[in-house]
């Protein structure tokens, strides 16, 4: 019996060694890494430098490594394109793996992105049973050269991404995908959490929708515009920011934070516009008389401090959004919204951002 159970596993083995003898493989890094805030991280997968920044709690810490937004652009000729990651951590987090724990292929055709494909990694295994695992993202195309960008998984850490195509197919560099850099720093709705793919954040849906360059530093549950953010984003090398600054703590974190957050960065980043979002409709308020009471006084403590800030700061704004469709029914859970929810917020902020943005040459 033994001897039979040995068998297999060499068999196992054998074959999952063949499978990969099929492929060429390239390390993400050695092609292009494009989306990030801050660029030059010690792990490239993840979208913080904790060397360079301190004052970062344990959560902090978790959500960084995460590499939600972070997008590897290459072109191939090959027939199949195939993910092999390392990872050190895979999200079990709701509603779909496809996002917290996977990888989604765009393909550009006839000048715009087009979905191609994903997949993903099960969070039911232990890390060391699926890093390592290739899987494919798409097969059986022709032999064309064609440009493509992967989409990181917006909950799940990495040391080592490649980029896996047929044996002896082209596989190079492309393009930083996307125009300028503008960072957005925001609560779980800005990470992603409950899309369902994670090319379907609002940085996704921004990015390919405009030509520029959405930078996603999501946070889930963790953006008050704490200190240690504020001194981070001080030295962060892009155009512009966008902020969903209002999602996380309460009517107090906004009181306590706010001027001192807009100080910090509007003396380190003169010139450059600072755009807020008024936070989004949360449905679990519908009936739930408790937190539509907190949410109530949260928004208006927010609404009140913005019309003083606008007025105060040359290039401070703030814009409404939305990600509720007429019948209220753009939810996964209550709080956050589903694709079709995250699409309509992207939409509602599309065009104000654009219209400030070209105040300052971002086009």
């Amino acid at each position: 019996m033994r001897r039979f159970f040995f068998l297999i596993l060499c068999l196992t083995a054998s074959l999952a060694a063949f499978g990969q003898n099929e492929y060429d493989f390239v390390e993400a890094t050695d092609l292009t890494i494009a989306g990030k805030v801050f660029q030059e991280t010690p792990n490239p997968y993840e979208r913080m430098d904790f060397t360079r920044f301190g004052g970062w709690t344990e959560k902090d810490i978790h959500l960084l490594q995460m590499s939600s937004g972070i997008i590897v652009s290459f072109k191939t000729d090959s027939p199949v394109i195939a993910i092999k990651p390392e990872f050190t951590y895979i999200s079990n987090c709701n509603p779909s793996g496809f996002a917290a724990r996977g990888f989604d292929l765009y393909i550009k055709k006839d000048g715009k992105w087009l979905w191609a494909g994903c997949t993903s990694y099960d969070s039911n295994k232990d890390v060391a049973t699926e890093t390592q695992r290739v899987r494919k993202l798409v097969e059986d195309m022709d032999n064309s050269m064609k440009e493509c960008i992967v989409y990181l998984p917006t909950q799940s850490k990495m040391t080592s991404v490649k980029i896996a195509v047929q044996k002896g197919s082209k596989l190079e560099k492309g393009d930083v995908p996307f125009r300028h850099r503008i960072c957005l720093h925001g609560s779980s709705f800005m990470h992603g959490v409950s899309t369902s793919r994670a090319g379907q954040t609002v940085s996704g849906f921004l990015s390919r929708a405009t030509g520029l360059q959405f930078c996603n530093l999501g946070v889930s549950g963790d953006c008050r515009m704490q200190p240690q953010f504020a001194s981070a984003l001080a030295k962060a090398d892009v155009d512009a920011f966008v902020f969903d600054s209002f999602s996380n703590g309460t009517d107090k974190t906004v009181e306590e934070n706010l001027f001192n957050f807009i100080d910090t960065l509007t003396a380190a980043h003169p010139g450059k516009p600072l755009i807020f979002m008024h936070t989004i409709w949360r449905e679990r308020r519908n009936f739930n008389q408790k937190q539509d009471h907190s949410e109530t006084i949260k928004a208006a403590m927010a609404d009140s401090l913005m019309k003083i800030a606008v007025k105060k700061y040359k290039d401070v704004y703030f814009i409404d959004s939305n990600a509720t469709a007429p019948n209220h029914d753009t939810t996964v859970d209550g709080i956050h919204p589903s694709d079709w929810g995250y699409y309509l917020w992207a939409e509602s902020v599309r065009k104000p951002i654009l219209k400030i943005l070209r105040k300052y040459g971002i086009k």
